[in-house]
């Protein structure tokens, strides 16, 4: 609860990943993919309670495993490729509120982003909270090295290449003068439940950017991203104490 507001935060774990099967249980440092957001959401000062949306009994004894609550599994025909991410959070909001369970704040944590840490969730919940004119905040990450005024077009014939923004490489501009540009980097979605319920997404005219670190920006979508992120937590684990927190 963060100023008598009380918070959820939702796990979204379906078991139909056709990249990668059943990538939201593979093993990464010793845990399941899902494990990781649990535990960090578990581990914040703020949330009330960590409820996992998922289509099958197996992914769901696994998250009660690891702590979060799994009251309903999630109807097929939301659980599909095609089903909108909106439709599944407002089915969790309706359920937990049918049963008398009501929330004023959602934070959405997704098991292909393990490295958000319970901090993240605190602090991007201390900035909403206050800012009263915004009712949602995203984690953003800076695109260092892929600002768009440094991207190409690909002539798909001759391989010739031209600049997206420019109208030739001779005025294209020095790095250090071009204003930051940031990219949704997923590691996490907060927001209040009525604009949630209004706007049908997290982003819109009041949503703040919650700048992230690089190596957070990392998801998980194929075995190449497994490996570099376990890589990286397991060189962080070797060169710095344990904090307490989530990775």
């Amino acid at each position: 609860m963060i100023a008598g507001k009380r918070v959820l935060a939702l796990i979204p774990a379906r078991s139909g990943s056709k990249g990668l099967p059943h990538k939201n249980i593979r093993p990464l440092m010793g845990k399941p993919l899902l494990a990781w957001p649990i535990a960090a959401a578990c581990a914040s000062t703020y949330v009330d309670r960590v409820v996992l949306s998922t289509d099958t009994q197996e992914y769901a004894n696994i998250g009660i495993a690891h702590g979060a609550d799994v009251p309903f599994l999630r109807p097929a025909d939301l659980a599909n490729d095609n089903a909108p991410s909106i439709d599944f959070i407002l089915h969790a909001i309706d359920a937990l509120a049918a049963a008398g369970d009501l929330y004023d704040y959602l934070v959405l944590m997704e098991p292909t982003s393990p490295m958000t840490e319970a901090s993240d969730i605190d602090a991007a919940l201390n900035e909403l909270d206050m800012h009263a004119e915004m009712t949602a905040a995203v984690g953003i990450s800076a695109l260092d090295t892929s600002h768009p005024a440094f991207a190409v077009l690909l002539h798909a014939e001759t391989g010739q290449i031209a600049p997206l923004l420019a109208d030739n490489f001779g005025n294209l501009p020095r790095r250090q003068d071009l204003d930051p540009v940031y990219a949704l980097d997923g590691s996490f979605y907060i927001s209040t439940v009525d604009a949630l319920k209004e706007q049908r997404s997290f982003c819109h005219d009041k949503t703040m950017g919650i700048p992230m670190d690089r190596h957070k920006a990392l998801e998980v979508d194929d075995l190449i991203d497994f490996i570099c992120i376990e890589t990286i937590m397991k060189h962080r684990a070797a060169s710095s104490p344990s904090t307490g927190d989530a990775t």
